[in-house]
């Protein structure tokens, strides 16, 4: 008896999100009673601020509990062109704005709406890891360009311009980044901007999501700022999750030339029909409301960021670079890929090495392979400084039992 395939040929060709397989992994192993420390997950740890509940409660109770438009609610729309005049001293229209349900949602509408079969998206690695996997699941075809700690985790305008082809349709830049934690100076942006103004045909895609979370003295600076002649080509895309502890409300938006908001505010009138309506009253609270929640939480951030820099940095075969926002550390790991573990299993690459820290060292990570670069593992340390503090030495004994 044959067995039905369900999976399309393009589903087949991604995966699940590695990140979260490792998450419920550890999940699993606590279930099970062990003591795990989770490192795998980009979710800030503290609650999300009463103010925004109390907006989402009284949202309900008012009954704002209906379908908005594709785009969203006329007060969020206003609350996101607002943020970018205050924020970033950048002019956006009502219609030049998209709101969906998370950053990721943006993503997938652009993707969904402007590419061809076999076009091609220029994305440096190391990269969060759902972006090849939406662009090939659309059709077009990941062009990675690998950038290492030796290059500071960044992109060069040498290497943007040998990476441009004529069938490329996006380049994807992330500021600061996840996994590395890197921010692009305003200069260096510029510089890629020049590039880009020799190729018309290319868009860019500026995820900003973490533009909050500076760890370091490089300020952060919006792509739109640093290439202002780009503006009709730009999509930048933010949200409300990580600034403001806000990941489960699922809420993200864009702004961009409103001949291309059109178009992904076309693409998710035909899958969610709108974001949550909750969510978005619960939004134009957080983005129009007081900001101390972001200031304190940035500044525990760096402290847990110093904290787990000196921590790894003192571990032997680590390669450690300072994050400069974000929450999450990179090391290289190159220093332990051939050892063998205790029960003579080989390290052959950062996968295994992060199953064995998971196992023997009961602390879950991501391996650099899932971020399309090797060999790294990533860390978050948008948890407990207590939590940070076991899982150094957690890792570094771990370590010393490789040969």
């Amino acid at each position: 008896m044959s067995i039905m395939k369900f999976e399309s040929f393009r589903a087949g060709s991604i995966k699940s999100s590695p990140s979260m397989a490792v998450s419920l992994a550890a999940k699993a192993m606590r279930a099970k009673g062990e003591s795990v420390v989770d490192l795998s997950l980009g979710e800030p740890d503290f609650e999300t601020p009463g103010i925004i509940i109390e907006a989402a409660i009284a949202a309900m109770r008012g009954g704002k509990t209906r379908y908005t438009g594709p785009d969203g609610t006329e007060e969020l729309r206003a609350a996101i062109v607002g943020k970018f005049k205050r924020e970033n001293g950048l002019d956006y229209a009502m219609d030049e704005i998209s709101i969906g349900n998370g950053a990721k949602q943006i993503l997938f509408n652009a993707f969904l709406g402007t590419l061809e079969p076999g076009d091609e998206v220029i994305v440096p690695a190391p990269y969060w890891v759902s972006y090849t996997d939406i662009v090939i699941l659309h059709g077009g075809v990941p062009k990675t360009i690998a950038c290492g700690v030796e290059d500071d985790f960044k992109l060069t305008p040498e290497r943007l311009e040998r990476a441009i082809t004529p069938r490329t349709r996006w380049v994807l830049f992330n500021s600061p980044s996840n996994p590395t934690g890197a921010i692009y100076t305003s200069a260096e942006l510029a510089a890629l901007g020049e590039v880009l103004e020799r190729h018309p045909h290319v868009l860019v895609m500026s995820d900003e999501i973490y533009e909050h979370i500076v760890a370091g003295d490089v300020p952060f600076t919006s792509f739109a700022n640093a290439c202002p002649q780009l503006r009709e080509r730009t999509l930048l895309i933010n949200g409300v999750s990580k600034a403001y502890a806000m990941t489960g409300w699922r809420l993200g938006y864009a702004a961009g030339p409103k001949s291309l908001t059109k178009v992904l505010n076309k693409m998710q009138s035909q899958s969610t029909t709108c974001p949550a309506s909750i969510s978005q009253a619960a939004a134009v609270a957080a983005l129009n409301g007081p900001q101390d929640f972001v200031a304190q939480a940035v500044a525990e951030y760096r402290a847990r960021g110093e904290l787990v820099t000196r921590g790894f940095s003192a571990i032997p075969g680590l390669e450690v670079r300072a994050p400069e926002g974000a929450f999450y550390l990179f090391p290289k790991c190159a220093g332990h890929i051939g050892k063998t573990a205790p029960d003579g299993t080989v390290i052959e690459n950062d996968t295994a090495l992060a199953s064995y820290l998971l196992t023997a060292g009961k602390v879950a990570t991501v391996p650099g392979a899932a971020f399309g670069i090797e060999p790294y593992i990533r860390l978050s340390f948008a948890t407990s400084r207590e939590n940070l503090l076991i899982a150094i030495e957690r890792i570094g004994e771990a370590l010393t039992r490789l040969r």
